[in-house]
């Protein structure tokens, strides 16, 4: 069960982004019981979240009633010459003559089925992480002890909109001294090495110029000339702390909203690109949204149920041990598949209507000026 936390317990959303992960200081090692796993290889650690318990799976459907409320409308004739001439109206090279004259000779229409399987998930993983120290309050070990992170509550997005957010735990604190600047606030500079002057540029160090009288201009014959990386001074400030001298070292929370997809279209006997059809408007024939979604076994298409039972397994197995399944919404949509033999010139070929959109497919299109377009 989660816990309510107090104000003093509520979690720091970090809008910053951290120089990267160091390992935990040795003094909070028995400070931090929790989190004890941190402190063995790589300092990250995913935590697994709590079980909950199966729901009770669904009664069985009645799909014949289903099937009685899903018109789709015939791709007719005329439906299938405006929509060639939709497209070929979309492309700055195709010609619309043909898409006005051709002969069609046949129309071979199909309906697919496409089961779509969402799965919307939580994990929650934990990290050493660091900032620069401004001397501001320390929420440390002795506030009290860091709640374990799936007993931290936190504002979950909206279902099925996949999100990253990084929060400081409650209690996981500590200042220390800076590890790269060993808390002087700057370090030496990388350019000049400390030194101040570096060689000249102009003459490279030989105090004048080549095939010039006198010395160097730039450098007045030193061969030397100030450090423009650090202007001069031999140091610069250190990247890691800013030069505030000290760290502010806690264990930063990641918490991964994700949303896994499984897709399957039922097979055709048409030549039309399985790519296009995974993509195509389709018309909503069955939803089913729900913590967990149990496996559509008697629907009428045998490999839609088969399908839907690949996907379901799929999802649990690859989520269960490190993630919280939130909510599962699986979909079964029809899409219009027709192919259109024509004639042309003497020639025949097809083309295809997809989708509730009339989207075109033609492969070789007889009326084209340049190979300059994509066809799709």
């Amino acid at each position: 069960m989660d816990r309510d936390l107090s104000e003093e317990d509520s979690v720091v959303d970090l809008s910053f982004e951290a120089e990267g992960p160091l390992a935990p200081p040795v003094e909070l090692l028995e400070r931090l019981p929790s989190y004890d796993c941190l402190f063995q290889g790589g300092g990250k650690s995913i935590f697994f979240p709590p079980l909950e318990a199966p729901r009770r799976p669904p009664e069985q459907r009645c799909w014949s009633s289903f099937l009685e409320h899903s018109r789709i409308p015939v791709v007719t004739e005329e439906v299938a010459r405006e929509a060639l001439l939709s497209f070929v109206h979309s492309k700055c090279c195709y010609g619309s003559s043909a898409a006005s004259d051709i002969v069609i000779q046949e129309l071979r229409q199909q309906i697919l089925c496409r089961y779509r399987l969402e799965t919307f998930s939580e994990s929650r993983i934990s990290e050493w992480t660091f900032q620069p120290f401004t001397n501001h309050l320390v929420d440390g070990p002795r506030r009290g002890t860091s709640p374990r992170l799936w007993d931290i509550k936190v504002q979950v997005p909206p279902m099925f909109q996949e999100e990253t957010r990084k929060f400081q735990v409650p209690h996981s604190s500590l200042v220390k001294e800076c590890h790269r600047c060993h808390g002087r606030g700057h370090c030496k500079c990388s350019g000049c090495h400390g030194a101040c002057m570096v060689r000249c540029p102009s003459c490279s160090g030989a105090k004048r110029r080549a095939k010039q009288p006198g010395r160097c201009q730039m450098c007045s014959g030193s061969g030397r000339h100030r450090c423009s990386t650090c202007s001069g001074r031999g140091h610069k400030t250190c990247a890691t702390c800013k030069g505030e001298k000290k760290l502010l070292h806690f264990i930063q929370l990641v918490i991964m909203w994700k949303n896994s997809l499984f897709e399957f279209v039922s097979e055709h006997q048409l030549n039309c690109p399985g790519e296009l059809l995974a993509k195509a408007k389709g018309e909503n024939f069955f939803k089913d949204e729900n913590t967990m979604v149990y496996p559509l076994v008697d629907f009428p298409l045998r490999e839609i149920s088969l399908a839907s039972q690949r996907g379901i397994a799929q999802h649990s197995a690859t989520l269960a041990s490190r993630a919280r399944v939130l909510q599962q919404r699986q979909t079964v949509e029809l899409i219009p598949l027709t192919e259109v033999h024509y004639w042309y010139q003497g020639k025949t070929n097809v083309y295809y209507v997809y989708g509730t959109d009339h989207r075109v497919y033609v492969a070789d299109y007889p009326e084209r000026y340049c190979c300059g377009c994509t066809i799709v």
